[in-house]
């Protein structure tokens, strides 16, 4: 049946909402797709769905030829199957948090591998069943704390989630490599420019992690990338360490006045002029106090020394002492810890040491991987405006280990040898892991293997956002007066606009929507009569995105039309069964 634009639901709007930034936002606002409910909340009018629904076929074609099977969970669901993996308390303030009339605890589920994990337990029970791959297309929830970009980032978003269970590594090795290749067809399908990197499983779990990222200046991921091929998220890449070097002959440890330098800056300068020497921020230690909270709600400080010339990076320290939340140690924090001598902090004293794993501060002191044995170092000396150099590293001072806490620069070297890496930003469409026994083992999914004993069944997960990527080609596909769909997710194959006041116009205009409508193609006739002019008509073609437009006006007399190609912006004059030809008419 042909739409027309007379009495369908659809408002368009001249000026951008005032809350909107990305340019997704205000075209999908603005042309009547998306309806603001309340920050990261969206109601989906019928463009919306129509385009949403065309996104998810081809998923869900992609999915069938990796041979997954297609199920539906609630979004609601209850505390003890996230409780019995972790994840209830690991979650922390992102998770949706709710009770029933009885008391009973429930969530909104950021993802469902509990869900799955579950249902398989309670079908399946040998090995012969296996390998089996399930997914679902639903809505999650996640209490993000800052929202924004429209449905870039919101609380609620659709995802399609699949999981796969196998009896054996090798087993979810294809499995895994299948959902892999999936996603890419998907992404090649919908014309969207992907990078495949190497990333942090965060709260998930597991061990391969590949995100799936979109490079686009809006992106909020930062992922790094050499001319070699690798290609890592900040979150995930690790520092390729220096090796060690000897310790004799060295100078030892000398402390030095340096007052009015609590910074690494004021520190380089003063070393420079009393120690007569050519130091830069690299040749200091900088002593970061994190604190960290615990699930258990326990608050612990800890020290981190990392080269003077790098910051600390948030998202990597989250990674490295998750689950535990990260944040700078506070005023009250030092002051339970008075031998932290803020801005002249170090891991030595001419004592014996502080911190580290000699320590009896009770305070866990880590080392960037840069920080080898035997390089020398100029840092604090925990004596108000004094330093020590000549510090040597595995001769004056341990540590409880490394961390991956500092920030990445261009240059760095990726740690497969491929060479220096460079810096991008981009936007996470989808992200592939191999979860493991994990939530097998927490929930107790076994079968019966050849030998007739139970074997843990070993997961995957493949999660890919729908309605992230339907924004993700709003950016993509526009210009600046409206949307320019792909021809794949078009909301209609064709819309046809008739102007003016002659009633010819307006026949001829119900003609060839019919035709093409009979055509098989999905088509919009803005049949609007009255006082809509052919400005506003056109205004509101191109704001609504259809990528061809048959325009019948002038010519209807002649049976000419105009056929309007929106990704050219050329109009092309033809007579009318030429334009309907071109629809396969």
């Amino acid at each position: 049946m042909v739409t027309r634009l007379s009495n369908y639901f659809v408002r368009t709007l001249r000026e951008d909402p005032a809350d909107a930034e990305a340019i997704s936002h205000k075209l999908l606002v603005r042309a009547g797709y998306i309806r603001r409910q309340a920050p990261g909340i969206f109601a989906w009018l019928p463009l919306g769905l129509r385009v949403k629904g065309k996104l998810e076929k081809i998923v869900r074609e992609e999915m069938a030829n990796a041979g997954a099977f297609e199920v539906h969970f609630p979004a609601l669901l209850p505390r003890d199957m996230y409780e019995a993996t972790g994840r209830w308390e690991e979650y922390g303030d992102a998770l949706f948090r709710l009770q029933d009339r009885k008391g009973s605890d429930y969530l909104l589920a950021p993802t469902h591998e509990e869900a799955f994990t579950l249902m398989v337990k309670d079908l399946y029970s040998s090995y012969k069943d296996l390998p089996l791959t399930i997914y679902q297309i639903q809505d999650k929830y996640r209490d993000e704390a800052r929202p924004r970009a429209g449905l870039l980032r919101g609380r609620e978003f659709t995802m399609k989630d699949a999981y796969s269970f196998d009896a054996s590594d090798a087993g979810l090795d294809a499995s895994y490599q299948a959902q892999r290749d999936a996603y890419e067809r998907i992404f090649q399908r919908l014309g969207i420019e992907y990078v495949i990197v190497q990333a942090d499983a965060g709260a998930m779990g597991g061990s391969r992690s590949e995100e799936f990222l979109h490079p686009t200046a809006i992106g909020e991921d930062t992922f790094v990338r050499s001319a070699g091929g690798y290609a890592a998220n900040v979150e995930a890449f690790e520092t390729l360490a220096p090796e060690p070097r000897s310790i004799e002959g060295l100078a030892q440890p000398v402390i030095f006045d340096s007052p009015n330098t609590p910074t690494i800056d004021t520190l380089v300068e003063h070393s420079n002029a009393v120690l007569d020497g050519t130091f830069t921020a690299a040749h200091t230690l900088k002593n970061v106090v994190l604190a960290l909270t615990h699930l258990d709600g326990t608050r612990e400080v800890v020290v981190v020394g990392i080269p003077g010339d790098r910051e600390v990076d948030e998202k990597r320290a989250e990674v490295a002492f998750a689950p535990a939340e990260v944040e700078q140690a506070t005023d009250a924090d030092f002051a339970r810890h008075p031998l932290l001598v803020r801005g002249y902090i170090g891991p030595w004293t001419p004592q014996g040491a502080l911190l580290g794993e000699e320590s009896a501060s009770n305070i866990r002191y880590f080392l960037d991987p840069r920080v080898v044995d035997g390089t020398t170092w100029i840092t604090g000396a925990n004596i108000n405006e004094k330093h020590v150099h000549s510090l040597v590293a595995g001769r004056d001072f341990a540590s409880d280990g490394t961390v991956e806490v500092a920030s990445v620069r261009d240059g760095d070297l990726a740690p497969d040898g491929s060479g220096p890496v460079t810096l991008q930003r981009g936007m996470e469409v989808g992200h592939v892991f191999q979860l493991g026994r994990k939530y097998a083992e927490s929930l107790g999914l076994k079968v019966l293997d050849e030998n007739g004993k139970l074997t843990t069944v070993t997961m995957g997960s493949y999660g890919i956002g729908v309605t992230r990527i339907l924004a993700v080609l709003a950016e993509l596909n526009h210009d600046d007066r409206g949307l320019i769909w792909p021809e794949s997710i078009a909301p209609f194959d064709v819309q046809v606009v008739a102007t003016g006041r002659d009633a010819l116009a307006f026949e001829l205009a119900e003609e060839v929507a019919a035709a093409l409508e009979g055509a098989g193609r999905d088509v919009l006739i803005d049949d609007r009569a009255g006082k809509v002019s052919p400005g506003v008509k056109f205004g509101d073609a191109e704001l609504l995105g259809v990528p061809h437009i048959i325009i019948v006006g002038r010519g209807a007399a002649d049976r000419e039309v105009e056929v309007w190609d929106r990704r050219s912006g050329v109009k092309t004059p033809m007579p009318v069964a030429e334009a309907l030809a071109r629809f396969g008419a």
